[in-house]
């Protein structure tokens, strides 16, 4: 464990035994370690079909069975699929934020707990798979914000699934904030920000990509391309929310 997610853990546990556990929404009383109360989490909205079965985007609409959205369909894609349980609305959202930009490193757990359904997805189940790897931060970023937020997700639902972290990807390039850019000006950005550290690491291996959010895809494509290109088998992207 890093020196940094030690203090970051004990912490918290001093927190835990100085103050009542609390909903990090609400404020209402819960048990130890619950950090959401019913009312509260009942707010999250959970992606139901009809969605793209490439990327999770939801569809208002009479459609029975599969489909793919237009995205998608228009696209050749690196990645099998995107899997969110949830969109990006409401506590889902405040929490993502509060945890990556506000450092609520506690807030790990119920995002852990929200991206842990997709493993239950069956775009996930269908196929058994090797390990999962992280999208990772380039080093100034993770200067800036001490962690990096999928790698922190990414250990918590391996541990509940008995599979190993790779940190098989590395983010070279630093580019800059993607939030105002368009599907096509995000995958320029991106274009070589990625390689594999070693390619015997992902050879012939089924994975599972993690990151928190799923936007336009195009950091997940772009990882999935490099990952598929240095011998991966197979790519899946799991994340708690569909922006």
């Amino acid at each position: 464990m890093k020196i940094a997610d030690a203090l970051r853990l004990s912490g918290e546990a001093f927190l835990n035994a100085l103050y009542p556990p609390h909903c990090a929404k609400c404020l209402a009383d819960t048990d130890s370690g619950v950090h959401l109360c019913l009312i509260c989490a009942a707010q999250a909205r959970k992606i139901k079909s009809p969605f793209c079965r490439q990327c999770s985007q939801p569809f208002e609409g009479a459609i029975e069975g599969e489909f793919v959205c237009a995205h998608c369909r228009d696209r050749k894609l690196h990645f099998d699929c995107a899997v969110a349980p949830y969109l990006s609305r409401d506590v889902v959202r405040e929490f993502i934020h509060r945890f990556k930009y506000e450092r609520q490193y506690f807030l790990r757990r119920p995002l852990a707990d929200w991206m842990a359904e997709a493993l239950e997805d069956s775009r996930i189940t269908a196929q058994p798979f090797d390990a999962f790897v992280p999208v990772p931060l380039h080093r100034a970023r993770y200067r800036e914000r001490d962690f990096n937020q999928a790698e922190v997700l990414a250990k918590l639902i391996a541990k509940r699934a008995g599979k190993p972290v790779l940190s098989a990807l590395q983010r070279i390039r630093y580019t800059t904030t993607q939030t105002r850019l368009n599907r096509e000006e995000r995958m320029e950005n991106l274009r070589n920000a990625f390689r594999v550290r070693h390619a015997s690491l992902v050879q012939s291996r089924h994975l599972i990509l993690v990151d928190d959010v799923f936007t336009t895809g195009s950091t997940v494509e772009e990882c999935a391309r490099v990952l598929r290109h240095a011998g991966a088998a197979s790519v899946r992207v799991v994340t708690v929310a569909r922006g």
